[in-house]
């Protein structure tokens, strides 16, 4: 293998990388959150009542701080 065939080589390997990198980024910034926004949304959509979970009561968690943790964990992440 020539100098310039192994450059050519790297060079591509790092073009790649640095794109796939970039590329996923901006698909996580063109995601939108499409669960329930509210309490009231979420028992609308699923005829279920938001339950606080043990944990998040002793943690103090509101009713509002604790469906909100639950989103996240559902959908990896909120915008409300």
């Amino acid at each position: 293998m020539d100098k310039d065939s192994f450059l050519k080589r790297l060079d591509d390997m790092i073009s790649s990388i640095f794109s796939s990198a970039f590329g996923k980024e901006e698909e996580k910034e063109e995601k939108t959150y499409e669960g329930p926004r509210s309490i009231q949304e979420y028992t609308q959509s699923t005829g279920k009542r938001f339950r606080v979970t043990k944990d998040q009561k002793e943690r103090g968690l509101s009713r509002e701080e604790a469906f909100k943790e639950s989103m996240i964990s559902s959908y990896g992440f909120v915008d409300f």
